[in-house]
């Protein structure tokens, strides 16, 4: 299964697999906002971290957001944030895969 679309929804999130089927739905004060998706994972705010979720909404990973800086986008299976002057690159484990310079 993969992740389409997450939709908000009244005090949900729906996610919609590859049909465009609804098979999930996750109270939003129960994970925070979601500010980022791919088919794979995706990405909440919740208080001071960043909360990464597997396709079945299950919560895997929880990362500081002052220790890896700003969300800045999210592609397959990487998400990139911006920390003073670069663009760092994680992998969907939450590990730093890749730094370059911002322009």
């Amino acid at each position: 299964m993969e992740i389409s679309s997450i939709e908000k929804n009244g005090l949900h999130y729906d996610l919609y697999d590859e049909k465009g089927k609804k098979y999930k739905s996750i109270l939003i004060n129960n994970i925070g906002e979601v500010i980022g998706f791919s088919s794979d994972f995706f990405i909440v705010i919740k208080g001071l971290h960043y909360e990464l979720y597997d396709v079945e909404g299950k919560k895997y990973k929880s990362i500081l957001i002052n220790n890896i800086g700003e969300f800045v986008s999210i592609s397959g299976n990487t998400f990139n944030v911006r920390k003073g002057l670069h663009i760092d690159t994680y992998d969907s484990t939450g590990k730093k895969i890749n730094s370059r310079l911002a322009k």
